[in-house]
């Protein structure tokens, strides 16, 4: 019997921001150490990038069937903040937690 497909019902969103000149290496390495794991338990991941004069902002959502899967993966309570070990090299200042919203409606086309 085939494993029946999870849906995400949580989105969690967490912000950082480099200085303009560290992007490229911050982008790098937050997929090497922070993403990828991320990749391999959430249901699926995004990552954006927005360059500014001076700075660079970075937002990874990451999308869960439940909270408890989420808290599976932090270890704990999903809406704390797990910084990188080089985050406080790279960011401008640590983020002090992330957004957790619960997915309403999906919209679009579908392959």
């Amino acid at each position: 019997m085939a494993e029946q497909q999870k849906e995400p019902t949580i989105a969690r969103i967490w912000r950082g921001r480099t200085r303009r000149e560290q992007a490229d290496e911050y982008e790098a390495y937050n997929y090497e150490v922070g993403i990828k794991p991320l990749i391999e338990k959430a249901l699926g991941v995004q990552s954006f990038r927005e360059d500014r004069d001076t700075e660079s902002e970075f937002v990874t959502i990451s999308y869960w069937e439940s909270v408890e899967a989420m808290a599976r993966f932090t270890g704990g309570d999903p809406t704390n903040i797990h910084h990188l070990p080089r985050d406080e090299e790279f960011l401008i200042e640590l983020p002090q937690g992330v957004q957790i919203l619960r997915l309403e409606k999906s919209h679009g086309r579908t392959a």
